[in-house]
């Protein structure tokens, strides 16, 4: 029996080598397990005989003296089988407040969110990202259609024509245009873009609809990808080429009614997307006239803050229009009250996209890896039994193995998304980091003495918090534990977006706060050249990368809320000599 238990224990620390190294191990002849070799990290290791490799087709000496010392290596790799597992290329290896574009860069590909691609600023978003944009669609949707919304789909290609008639409307991204040239070998009669957006593919359509008030008001959503041919340093879901969102595009008689939708419904929905989904507080407000969308009469938008690098990110925009479109495409109808005259319709866009991934990535990760919300985890809980050993008998393998199956009914009928990791090749630990890594929200692992106890141990990947339930209470403690780990999430960047908003009356103040990674709200009298100004002055000498803390300060939006009412002759923050309209929040920004 002593014999099988040791041949089973070698056999499984064979086994996890060749899934740490990805190589079969080949022992070396007689030589103690365990030398000093052992306590070297596991990526030198394979490096090392990559080396060796290319000096020997060099010189037959410098194969012979690097022979030894793989072989040293090799029969050292026994020793370590249990630890291989937890090497750090598992983890990360770039803190979030140390390197916060390395660690980003880990947390997306190691996590399984996101593979690199061979054309810049497109990435492929796996399973683990895209389920999460699945929750916020299937959320938004099924609120959008409460008010009226449906859903449709244009056309992707967009001809020149169409786009110059919105020339002066799509300034902010007409260098980013892509454009289709060739068919095969043959040049285009007339270049064909990519959609950057969509509302001149769909108002002329819209224009065709709508004959009479009767007809509106007209709203439609369409889900689509979006091409922009970014010139700016490309980051996943926060600035690339090609992006998931939805767009919605809507039309009224009635301008009141216009402007309920762009500011009490949607811009409503985005917010809850924010915070109620994804645990972040956001700060909603209206752009200046300098950062409006240029085709509308007022954008209106939900602002969140990164406090690990001390920049504001724009969360979505709704847009009123105004009539700016309607006039350019004709999308009239005769007035009900006036017979003969002609009224233009008021119209509305609106826009979320996966960047909101990228925002939660941002705000909730930790030097672990992701933390995800519970509503938006692909994977809400996973149960890994424990204390698995060779001396165990099968029998009670599969008694374990049986109780997670269990855990894994009784919690997916009650609506947990729940999976049982109960892989033979991977220990414990390294299953630990994995998850964590992931970002589960709960861990439920079961041991022999668990089952004894009639009990499962639960840890929490938020806070790390460890606890022991009755099986009898699983199927009711879970759920209420998931609204605990979201409610607490969300508590957690409530204080940090409040620790770091500030309000400054005074140019010193809004430096020391900006130099300190905040954002400010500030007194701001509305005006272009004073934002300008604000932006030139408050912005650093080093000539960094952008984003860096060089960076000015630009307006982010003016919230509905401010955190303080202006004082009667209160001027503004830039020292124009102008009195100020408004607290504006400025911060540096993505």
């Amino acid at each position: 029996e002593e014999v099988d238990a040791a041949v089973k224990e070698l056999l499984k620390l064979k086994a996890d080598y060749k899934v740490a190294s990805g190589v079969d191990y080949k022992p070396a002849s007689a030589a103690p397990a365990g030398g000093k070799a052992a306590k070297k990290p596991e990526t030198k290791k394979m490096e090392k005989p990559l080396g060796d490799t290319g000096n020997a087709k060099k010189s037959g000496k410098k194969e012979k003296k690097a022979k030894p010392t793989k072989e040293k290596k090799e029969e050292d790799k026994p020793a370590e089988g249990k630890t291989a597992i937890k090497q750090s290329r598992l983890g990360l290896e770039a803190s979030k407040l140390g390197d916060l574009p390395n660690w980003y860069s880990q947390v997306i590909t190691k996590s399984e969110m996101v593979e690199y691609y061979d054309i810049s600023g497109c990435y492929i978003l796996r399973p683990w990202s895209y389920g999460i944009w699945e929750r916020i669609k299937e959320f938004f949707d099924r609120e959008i259609k409460k008010l009226g919304v449906e859903n449709s789909y244009f056309p992707i290609f967009v001809s020149q024509a169409a786009l110059e008639r919105e020339k002066n409307h799509i300034d902010d991204f007409a260098p980013e245009v892509a454009w289709v040239t060739k068919s095969g070998e043959t040049d285009l009669q007339e270049p064909i873009a990519i959609r950057p957006t969509s509302e001149t593919v769909m108002y002329p359509a819209y224009a065709k609809w709508v004959q009479s008030h009767r007809d509106l008001p007209l709203r439609y959503n369409q889900w689509c990808n979006i091409v922009r041919w970014e010139f700016k340093h490309p980051q996943p879901f926060l600035r690339t080429r090609e992006f998931l969102w939805q767009e919605g595009h809507t039309a009224f008689a009635d301008k009141a009614d216009a402007q309920e939708e762009v500011v009490l419904q949607i811009l409503e929905l985005y917010a809850q997307v924010y915070e109620d989904l994804l645990a972040i507080p956001v700060v909603c407000g209206r752009k200046t006239e300098k950062e409006k969308f240029a085709g509308g009469d007022y954008t209106t938008t939900v602002e969140a803050f990164i406090s690990a690098s001390g920049r504001g990110i724009q969360g979505a925009t709704s847009h009123h229009l105004g009539q700016n479109f309607s006039k350019m495409f004709d999308i009239s109808f005769e007035d009900p009250n006036q017979p003969g005259e002609k009224c233009f319709a008021y119209q509305n866009s609106w826009g979320i996209t996966t960047r909101t991934i990228g925002v939660m990535v941002m705000v909730h990760g930790d030097d672990k890896g992701l933390v995800l919300p519970p509503k938006v985890a692909n994977i809400q809980v996973v149960v890994i039994p424990c204390g698995v050993t060779a001396s165990m008998s099968d029998a009670d393998k599969q008694t374990l193995h049986s109780k997670c199956e269990e855990y894994v009914a009784k919690l997916k009928a009650v609506g947990v998304r729940v999976k049982g990791d109960t892989r033979d090749n991977y220990s414990p630990g390294w299953k630990f980091n994995h998850w964590e890594l992931k970002g589960v929200p709960i861990r439920l692992e079961v041991g022999p003495r668990d089952l004894k106890q009639q009990q499962c141990v639960v840890v929490l990947r938020h806070n790390g918090a460890k606890s022991t339930i009755p099986d009898a209470d699983v199927s009711t403690s879970i759920p209420e534990l998931l609204d605990t780990v979201q409610k607490e999430m969300k508590a957690k960047a409530v204080t940090d977006l409040s620790n770091n908003m500030m309000v400054a009356d005074t140019w010193e103040d809004f430096l020391k706060f900006l130099d300190q990674g905040k954002i400010i709200q500030a007194p701001f009298c509305l005006e272009g050249p004073a934002e300008d100004w604000i932006k030139t002055n408050s912005a650093r000498d080093q000539d960094l990368v952008a984003g860096a803390p060089s960076m000015g300060a630009k307006s982010l939006c003016i919230p509905f809320k401010p955190l303080k009412e202006l004082a009667p002759g209160q001027m503004c923050i830039s020292g124009n000599g102008k009195p100020a309209k408004a607290y504006c929040l400025f911060g540096r920004s993505y």
